[in-house]
């Protein structure tokens, strides 16, 4: 068979075009995190599941794995680990809520200047929750937590 001879139709080639031009565009669209100064997150790897899931236990000895460490929430901010934020609106005043934004169901991806942030839609949340800058009209949904220790464990 000659080269020549071989014909691709015009719309597979502009097809196989779109999906490869599809997949760039939703790789430029995805998060890939903040790099700011002011962004105090913590990512759920280390002390939290390595699945990101925040409320999975241990390794089978019914002992919940500490979601973060004390240590690793300023006074007066806050971090982000997995779906959880975890704010210390005063010293030793621990406080937990879902990272899910009560506005539109964002993933919220940052505290910072004592500020929950929503990436989306700009709501801001203060470190006990409640609404600071809408378009969010409700407080962040509480999370339990223990402080045992020097650890803080979900529930």
């Amino acid at each position: 068979m000659n080269i020549d001879e071989v014909r691709v139709p015009r719309k597979t080639v502009i097809a196989g075009a779109g999906v490869g031009l599809a997949a760039v565009a939703l790789a430029a669209c995805s998060s890939g995190g903040d790099s700011g100064s002011d962004t105090e997150t913590a990512s759920s790897s280390g002390s939290a599941s390595s699945s990101g899931s925040a409320s999975e236990t241990g390794t089978g000895s019914g002992t919940p794995e500490a979601l973060t460490k004390t240590t690793d929430v300023p006074v007066g901010s806050g971090i982000v680990v997995g779906e959880v934020v975890v704010t210390q609106p005063a010293a030793g005043d621990f406080k937990a809520f879902s990272a899910v934004c009560t506005h539109s169901g964002c993933l919220i991806n940052k505290v910072a200047d004592g500020t929950i942030i929503c990436p989306c839609h700009g709501s801001k949340f203060s470190l006990d929750g409640a609404v600071v800058n809408g378009p969010a009209s409700r407080p962040l949904n509480t999370e339990a937590i223990t402080v045992q220790g020097d650890s803080i464990i979900l529930g």
